[in-house]
């Protein structure tokens, strides 16, 4: 499987999330939310990640998964062990750290990031989250897209 993730292209004094990507700066990525929620349990090592960043319709870089952390039921006390372990990997901000400080939390190593020029053309449909797990990165670019349906994507 292949994953696709937006990233948000904010960030303190204006350095987005795609930037410190692609920089080295962060290493790894977080999801997380008061219940199980994609991409939790559903990322494995080796598998491929593609980045794009919010409103851009551009899949713009990609890397390969290293290793993955799912949290489940965290305490608050857990919730703030385990950001504070990865923060180095993490590099949020503190508005980052709030949005998510979550029960429920699937942390996402990734390794070998290439920026991929000329980025790809996604093809945006009504139905799609802020990640996608597909078979294919063909399946959601402009011109050889399928319809999206979450099959793949069930918890």
């Amino acid at each position: 499987m292949v994953h696709v993730v937006y990233c948000d292209n904010t960030g303190k004094k204006g350095e987005r999330i795609l930037d410190k990507i692609l920089s080295g700066k962060k290493t790894m990525i977080i999801r997380g939310a008061s219940g199980r929620k994609i991409p939790h349990s559903r990322v494995f090592e080796g598998e491929t990640l593609y980045f794009m960043e919010k409103g851009s319709m551009a899949v713009s870089a990609k890397a390969t998964f290293t290793s993955v952390q799912n949290y489940v039921k965290l305490s608050e006390e857990e919730i703030n062990k385990v950001l504070s372990e990865n923060e180095s990997k993490l590099a949020l901000t503190e508005k980052q750290k709030e949005r998510w400080h979550k029960k429920c939390i699937c942390l996402v190593e990734f390794t070998g990031v290439e920026s991929i020029e000329p980025p790809l053309p996604f093809e945006k449909q009504s139905n799609m989250d802020d990640w996608l797990i597909i078979e294919k990165i063909e399946d959601v670019l402009v011109g050889t897209s399928i319809p999206y349906n979450y099959e793949k994507s069930k918890l």
